[in-house]
């Protein structure tokens, strides 16, 4: 059985995965540069991740897997109407393709995808920090 949070410890954690949110959409420029197309989206992956675990936290939603994020998220905001469409639709892609990139062979990315998905990242994690500092009312 998981151990409770107490309440200073669910927000230090809950900005710690926000920060490292923003730090690595950071990493994923940087590899975007490089020419390091399928590692960018694994990055853009992880830092809208970091921000939805950050979100589910703030609510009290603890998931082990990352199916199990990207459900929470989906019935807790999508399907409530806190969070749009737009963003299920944007984690949804950067999940599949991550995966895809790390474990099919002949997965590949490339610049254009990255330049559509990284504005669509970004409005994601900014959206999902918005939502932690609303009341919780789940």
């Amino acid at each position: 059985m998981k151990q409770q949070l107490d309440e200073e410890t669910r927000k230090a954690i809950v900005n710690y995965r926000l920060e490292r949110a923003h730090s690595t959409l950071g990493e994923a420029d940087l590899l975007y540069q490089g020419g390091y197309f399928n590692a960018a989206i694994n990055r853009l992956y992880y830092a809208c991740y970091y921000a939805a675990v950050a979100l589910l936290l703030s609510r009290g939603i603890e998931t082990a897997t990352h199916n199990g994020v990207k459900t929470q998220l989906s019935m807790h905001f999508v399907r409530t109407g806190k969070l749009g469409i737009e963003h299920s639709t944007t984690f949804g892609l950067l999940f599949d393709k991550r995966h895809s990139s790390d474990y099919s062979d002949f997965a590949y990315c490339d610049a254009g995808l990255v330049e559509l998905l990284r504005p669509r990242a970004e409005a994601f994690i900014n959206t999902v920090e918005s939502l932690t500092k609303e009341p919780s009312n789940l």
